[in-house]
């Protein structure tokens, strides 16, 4: 991918602790993402729908509204269904998984799993790897 196409690429950071907000940020933006940042589900819902991001990196556990009840907001929602997420949280992967089949017991519509995981503190470089991969599908 060039660098002129990853300048266009619009990441939306939401996560509560300040600390991991500046790291996600600082690592996107040195590496030609544009980051916007939300401190909770419910703002990154209301950026996600202004926005319209290329990628989402989301925490999990979060006061207020959670990254597990915004990204039931994302894949229900029609224009934002298809924008790919990578959950980040101290949670354990199959913590979330379990939890996210309990959502899907008598759903019409299932929650997919998100595109990637990533248990906190992430590593710099496979944290960038994937989005990057994940931007190239």
């Amino acid at each position: 991918m060039t660098d002129e196409m990853m300048v266009k690429r619009k990441i939306l950071i939401v996560d509560d602790e300040p600390d991991m907000r500046i790291f996600m940020s600082v690592l996107f933006e040195t590496n030609g993402f544009k980051p916007t940042l939300a401190n909770n589900g419910k703002d990154g819902l209301h950026h996600a729908r202004k926005l319209h991001p290329d990628l989402i990196i989301l925490d999990v556990m979060m006061p207020e509204e959670g990254g597990a009840l915004m990204y039931k907001g994302l894949k229900e929602d029609a224009r934002l269904r298809q924008i790919p997420v990578i959950m980040l949280s101290g949670v354990k992967e199959n913590v979330f998984l379990h939890y996210l089949k309990m959502l899907n017991i008598g759903a019409k519509d299932t929650l997919p799993k998100p595109d990637a995981y990533f248990e906190k503190p992430p590593e710099p470089d496979l944290l960038l790897n994937k989005a990057q991969t994940i931007l190239e599908r």
